[in-house]
């Protein structure tokens, strides 16, 4: 599922803290911590704040599906997940790096709590319908920030991202087929 919503972005490959909003000082510096690099406009910083909440939120449900999913297709799509995103990320990291943000990316919370007693096909059903969600969101924040980013670096990157989240949409909508689960 690439994208959660509101905000959190940054190292996607650390993306392993849950918590409902961003450290006191990220929210200080408008989003992230700010540090000696040229700044980000507030577009492009809006973007890696939702991008890196997005993948770690995938991160995160993916993680959990490896335990309480029972279907080895769903399985093996959360695993494509955890690998894909994990890369994602880290390419992020560089840019984010360069821009002195350091703070690193957190799981949308209320996302990941949803599904966290769920087991089986009712896990399945919900983390298929998550996907859907979040990678439907991805392709749009990814496209629109390859269309009319600020940042060339981060343009790039994000156009080059989109292609890669754009195909996990369309395995989830093939994989939310396969399980009767709507889309």
């Amino acid at each position: 599922m690439a994208i959660a919503s509101s905000a959190g972005f940054l190292p996607l490959a650390h993306a392993q803290g849950v918590h409902d909003a961003p450290p006191a000082s990220a929210v200080e510096h408008g989003g992230m911590a700010a540090g000696a690099g040229k700044a980000l406009s507030p577009a492009d910083q809006q973007f890696m704040d939702k991008a890196g909440q997005a993948g770690a939120t995938e991160i995160a449900l993916s993680t959990l599906a490896l335990s309480r999913s029972s279907d080895a297709q769903v399985k093996r799509f959360a695993q494509q997940m955890i690998s894909d995103h994990t890369r994602l990320a880290r390419n992020l990291d560089v840019i984010a790096k360069r821009h002195d943000i350091t703070e690193p990316a957190t799981a949308d919370a209320s996302i990941v709590g949803s599904l966290q007693n769920l087991q089986g096909s009712e896990f399945d059903k919900a983390y298929i319908e998550k996907a859907l969600e979040g990678h439907r969101k991805a392709v749009e924040l990814f496209r629109n920030e390859s269309e009319s980013g600020s940042d060339a670096l981060l343009k790039s990157a994000a156009a080059r991202a989109l292609p890669i989240i754009t195909h996990h949409y369309t395995m989830a909508q093939q994989l939310a087929k396969a399980k009767a689960v709507a889309s």
